[in-house]
């Protein structure tokens, strides 16, 4: 009798080590994407290429360090690029690496790379499709070296804010570090409820070297309607650019349809350019799908679009038809 509990109480102590052990480990997560794309400028020149899309590969991991508050940490590395097998280096640039802790009561702060507060709330139709558009915000604050805080939610009302902390040897001009010592910020309001999400943003663009100290303001509205959803934006900044767009998005089974248009007018110069994208993506499995994107461009400049083959012709209208496979895990 004594042996047997003895040997029940090794085992249960066995199991329990296993599971606290179990819970403490890290999760490593990844991603092989690949490209096979056509671009085209009108009158300029076409090219085709097979690339990698932006394969990863992660670890992640977060702890109770008190009841109600967790530490979490994330490292997430690209640059492999999976088509090129005699490449002799890969995964050596950092997207994301931040720490942080979170709690019900107060939200969660985080420090390091990532995503920046306006991108999140605003900027969604460049970071929706698999190759991107090429129409984004006017904003210059990087997702690096950034302080980011974000509330808990107060009745679907949810707040963020970041600083860019750039110091006196961040000297290399770059979307991240502009030129020495400033501190650029960001705040968000992203409000939820039912089947309406609005969103507004703005940056200071507080660094120096960019276009000017001028605000980035943006609005965001998404409305969902069961298996149909529609997100319009817009964001401006002062003698720089004024951005809108609208895009839809239909799930039907393990198929996703989109289509989307945005228009930029560009203060500088005058010129106005627009793009109008389709993407059709199934969902192989729970790991892999695959998708068909075509991009429709056109500007008021004639020389907008450079060559894709890299030579000093151009043109005003520009195409690309790609498609691509991503598996995930």
């Amino acid at each position: 009798m004594k042996k047997t509990l003895l040997a029940s109480a090794i085992a249960a102590a066995t199991a329990f080590s296993g599971a606290a052990a179990a819970a403490e480990m890290p999760t490593v997560y990844g991603n092989i994407q690949y490209v096979l794309k056509h671009t085209n400028v009108d009158g300029a020149g076409s090219t085709i290429e097979h690339a990698d899309n932006g394969s990863t590969l992660g670890i992640k991991h977060d702890h109770e360090i008190a009841p109600g508050i967790t530490g979490f940490f994330k490292l997430e590395l690209e640059g492999l690029a999976a088509d090129d097998k005699d490449r002799e280096s890969g995964l050596e640039d950092v997207d994301e690496a931040y720490i942080g802790v979170k709690g019900d009561s107060f939200g969660q702060i985080w420090v390091g790379s990532d995503d920046s507060t306006y991108e999140r709330a605003v900027d969604k139709i460049v970071n929706f499709h698999e190759v991107g558009s090429d129409i984004g915000g006017s904003y210059e604050t990087g997702e690096g070296d950034l302080i980011q805080y974000m509330s808990p939610s107060f009745g679907g009302l949810t707040l963020g804010a970041a600083v860019q902390v750039n110091g006196d040897g961040d000297s290399s001009p770059s979307s991240d570090k502009s030129g020495g010592k400033s501190y650029p910020y960001q705040l968000a309001a992203t409000y939820a409820v039912d089947a309406l999400e609005l969103a507004v943003a703005m940056d200071s663009n507080d660094s120096s070297g960019g276009d000017n100290n001028e605000n980035t303001y943006g609005l965001a509205a998404t409305y969902t309607m069961g298996d149909l959803s529609v997100t319009g934006e817009y964001q401006t900044r002062k003698d720089v650019s004024d951005v809108m767009g609208v895009i839809g998005v239909y799930t039907m089974g393990a198929n996703q349809f989109a289509l989307s248009y945005q228009v930029q007018d560009v203060d500088a110069t005058g010129d106005k350019n627009d793009t109008i994208i389709l993407q059709a993506l199934h969902n192989v499995s729970d790991n892999m799908y695959v998708y068909f994107e075509g991009y429709l461009s056109s500007a008021d400049g004639t020389t907008y679009y450079a060559d894709p083959d890299g030579t000093t012709a151009a043109g005003d209208e520009q195409s690309i038809a790609s498609v691509g496979a991503v598996y995930y895990f």
